[in-house]
C-alpha cells in the first residue's frame, strides 16, 4: 500500500514538472522575460533544459528543447512508475 502511494507521488511530481515546462514555454510567447513569474519559472525549468540545448543544433527561431524534455520526463515517469509498482 505504501509503495503504491509512493509510486503515485512520483508520478504526480513528474506530471507537475511537465506542466511547469509547458507553462514556461507558453508564457515565453506572451510574457516579458523580466516578469517575476517568468523569472521564477525560468529558475526551475532552465537547469533541466540547459543540457538539452547544449546538444540540440539550432533550428532558427524554434526551440525544441522543451518538447524533448517533456517527452523525456514522460518516458522516465512511466519507467519509474512501472518499476515501483512491480516491487
Amino acid at each position: 500500500m505504501e509503495l503504491r502511494l509512493f509510486a503515485q507521488l512520483v508520478d504526480t511530481l513528474f506530471q507537475l514538472l511537465v506542466l511547469l515546462v509547458f507553462i514556461n514555454s507558453l508564457l515565453s510567447f506572451f510574457m516579458s522575460p523580466y516578469h517575476p513569474v517568468k523569472e521564477a519559472l525560468d529558475r526551475l525549468v532552465n537547469p533541466m533544459l540547459a543540457p538539452i540545448r547544449r546538444y540540440l543544433p539550432p533550428t532558427g527561431m524554434m526551440d525544441f528543447s522543451p518538447l524533448i524534455l517533456i517527452i523525456f520526463l514522460q518516458v522516465l515517469s512511466n519507467v519509474v512508475s512501472n518499476i515501483l509498482r512491480s516491487l
